[in-house]
């Protein structure tokens, strides 16, 4: 919901660091692949109960997600690095949650299972409307230079880092969290599906 604010708060900064990221040659996948591993790397340490150590390398990978991207746009955007950056970040979220479940599974599970579910519908919706999207030659630059169309929605980016925050700062509250995030994330889901009814109606109705 308030990722386009957010890319306009921080793109300047990312942007200079990606400059000179690239001029140390270092590319965008790399950045990527290291977000990934920071990423799992949070999650070991949530299954351990180290939040706040997961916390750490939890934002690191945030910071180097944003980050790829700086650097492509320095460098070169290609259809791969989007596509692994998306990869990434739907393996890092589901992972991080799951982490919870692992920590404490007789509390846990059950809503980690949730949210997770719950991405799947945000995932799809997302995924499925850039594609036919990019069909109908649709495009926005809202957030920035993409390789596909971001559709956005009450649970994007930035309100998933937040209740991230949350889980691992307030950790024996996990499972209310993750419910009432996982019903905000079915919230986008709908609102998507129903943007897609309104972009996507045939040119001519079907008899």
């Amino acid at each position: 919901m308030i990722d386009a604010w957010m890319r306009r708060q921080i793109d300047p900064t990312m942007d200079r660091i990606g400059r000179f990221t690239v001029q140390v040659g270092v590319r965008a996948d790399h950045v990527t692949y290291c977000a990934v591993v920071l990423g799992l790397a949070a999650t070991a340490a949530i299954a351990f109960e180290a939040y706040w150590i997961g916390l750490v390398l939890f934002l690191a990978n945030r910071l180097l997600d944003g980050l790829d991207g700086a650097v492509a746009r320095h460098s070169k955007l290609t259809d791969f690095g989007g596509y692994l950056d998306i990869v990434g970040d739907f393996i890092v979220y589901s992972a991080f949650v799951f982490g919870f479940a692992l920590a404490r599974p007789e509390e846990n599970a059950v809503a980690a299972a949730f949210l997770i579910l719950s991405f799947v519908g945000t995932g799809s919706s997302f995924l499925a409307y850039a594609i036919f999207a990019e069909k109908r030659k649709i495009t926005t630059d809202i957030r920035g230079k993409k390789s596909l169309y971001y559709l956005g929605g009450l649970t994007e980016g930035s309100e998933t880092i937040a209740a991230f925050v949350l889980m691992c700062l307030f950790s024996q509250n996990f499972s209310l969290i993750a419910w009432v995030f996982g019903a905000l994330c079915w919230v986008t889901t709908i609102t998507r599906v129903t943007a897609a009814a309104g972009s996507f109606t045939d040119d001519e109705p079907r008899h």
